[in-house]
């Protein structure tokens, strides 16, 4: 059992690592596409 709980450990660590590495990317790819939509509305205002 003590393994098992160890290996569970470790990737949860990773994954929460990644999860907020992907939510910055996520942000950051919103970001541009809410920044470009108000560009293009711009020019055709």
């Amino acid at each position: 059992m003590a393994t098992k709980q160890t290996n569970n450990s470790a990737p949860k660590r990773r994954s929460k690592r990644e999860r907020r590495v992907r939510l910055m990317v996520y942000i950051m790819i919103i970001a541009m596409l809410l920044s470009s939509l108000t560009a293009g509305l711009a020019y055709f205002i």
